[in-house]
């Protein structure tokens, strides 16, 4: 999913640090057994019916809350719009749980949800052990692995043991647990939502971990990608939201290029908008980041910005909560910026639409994104951005000097530039946030996610080959 626009607390998977060594993960969790409670287990949610020539679709996400990532975001407005076009959707998610239209249907698969807050890696009560998916999962969990992705397929291939009749077809949205491939083994028309290949993530946390047990750490957490990439390399028919991310892909994970198709996700424009009453503030900065790790490049910002306050006044809001011990939190102490950065989380998608109609300036400075929620949503603002040529953020924000300002990525020299270039010229702000808007309400909607993806379903049941991408606008 991705960084990503979803008011997000920066607890996210790949954000968790991993405790260091096996000592420190028990010490950790025993602290919470006392604190354990029994998981709220939210009502299942009868979906709406299909209309005539409608699709029944299984709609699979292992944690759905917008909050907590892209998958969660992606989860809540595709699914609302396919339902719209007249399908059935249920939803099959983990915790934490799914934000769902009216319509949508709701399935939980009670796991152990062992990342929640306020106590992440906790050590759950003995009646919370119901079956080998939640033994699994804690062991995972205990060896310093994320076994998320493994426990919940599990689970949900259980729960459509007996319902083959009830759907039509299968969406995995980035599980790629075992479970979903002997789920398309027994049959199910299946369609697999990969938004980037995690490899890129692993790499980017191992190149900058600086002591063995760090490295060490960091390939004990990824080590759900072996399992991904045997279950991917597998699966018929997998959409990513870039060719930048397709052709990753199929370099890293060795997805044949034939079996991948490319459909953008969207935004909102009626929410992702200027507002007449909204007032920008000078000097005002904006960031919003889906995880506190080194991919999302909030260091090499924080050090752009200690330079430009020698030349200006000026602020960064970051929509997030950076971890009291990362390193995002460090380099603000480091530099002293305690007094210009301020964090927000927990906003709704109007809050935070009307904090970057705030901004002069939006800013996306991660190494990579397979596509990037951020940069399309303020760019639907109208708001200019300055972002990387990171991973697909070109193919997303369009051609430098026209739609945006593209620099280098992990360059603070490069963002002061860029940034400082829009702040003293009115003018190019102006332009560059109208074409912004254009740019987007042309190409990245909900509604052409939804079609595209539908194409996509058929393609499947039908047998035909996936389309190299579907673009509808």
């Amino acid at each position: 999913m991705v960084g990503i626009g979803e008011n997000e607390t920066l607890r996210s998977p790949e954000s968790w640090t991993v405790p260091q060594t096996l000592r420190q993960t028990i010490a950790k969790t025993k602290v919470s057994w006392a604190r354990s409670k029994t998981i709220v287990i939210p009502d299942a949610v009868v979906a709406r019916p299909p209309a005539p020539g409608g699709l029944r679709i299984a709609f699979l996400v292992y944690r759905g809350n917008p909050q907590c990532g892209g998958q969660g975001v992606y989860t809540r407005h595709l699914t609302r719009e396919l339902v719209r076009l007249g399908h059935s959707v249920e939803v099959f998610s983990g915790a934490p749980w799914p934000e769902l239209a009216e319509g949508v249907g709701f399935t939980p698969v009670s796991g152990l949800d062992l990342y929640r807050d306020p106590d992440p890696f906790r050590w759950p009560a003995r009646r919370e052990f119901h079956d080998l998916a939640d033994v699994g999962e804690f062991g995972i969990m205990l060896s310093g692995g994320f076994g998320e992705p493994w426990a919940f397929a599990r689970r949900v291939q259980l729960l459509l043991a007996s319902r083959r009749a009830d759907f039509d077809i299968i969406h995995d949205n980035q599980c790629l647990g075992q479970g979903v491939l002997a789920l398309h083994r027994e049959g199910w028309p299946l369609l697999e939502t990969l938004h980037h290949p995690i490899t890129v993530d692993r790499s980017i946390a191992l190149d900058h971990a600086t002591t063995f047990w760090q490295r060490y750490s960091t390939r004990r957490w990824f080590g759900f990608l072996r399992m991904q990439v045997r279950v991917v390399r597998h699966l018929s028919a997998v959409l990513t939201v870039s060719h930048n991310s397709k052709s990753d892909i199929h370099a890293q994970m060795g997805v044949a290029l034939e079996r991948l198709t490319v459909v953008p996700v969207g935004v909102d424009h009626n929410i992702f908008r200027p507002y007449d009453d909204v007032v920008k503030k000078l000097g005002r900065l904006m960031v919003t980041t889906s995880s506190d790790v080194p991919m999302k490049g909030l260091v090499p910002l924080l050090e752009a910005l200690a330079k430009l306050r020698t030349e200006r006044d000026i602020e960064l809001v970051v929509i997030g909560r950076p971890k009291p011990e990362g390193r995002v939190a460090a380099t603000i102490e480091r530099l002293g910026l305690g007094d210009i950065v301020t964090t927000i989380s927990g906003v709704s998608d109007e809050e935070l639409a009307r904090l970057y109609g705030e901004a002069q300036v939006a800013i996306v400075p991660s190494l990579y994104e397979g596509f990037s929620l951020p940069a399309i949503e303020a760019m639907s603002c109208a708001v200019p951005v300055v972002a990387t040529t990171g991973g697909a953020l070109p193919e997303v924000v369009g051609m430098s000097g026209e739609t945006g300002l593209l620099v280098e990525p992990n360059n603070p020299d490069a963002l002061v530039g860029a940034i400082r270039t829009l702040l003293d010229d009115p003018e190019m702000r102006a332009r560059l946030g109208a074409n912004a808007r254009a740019r987007v309400m042309s190409r990245f909607t909900w509604e052409v996610t939804a079609h595209g993806t539908v194409e996509c379903y058929k393609s499947i049941m039908e047998g035909r080959a996936l389309p190299d991408s579907v673009d509808f606008s």
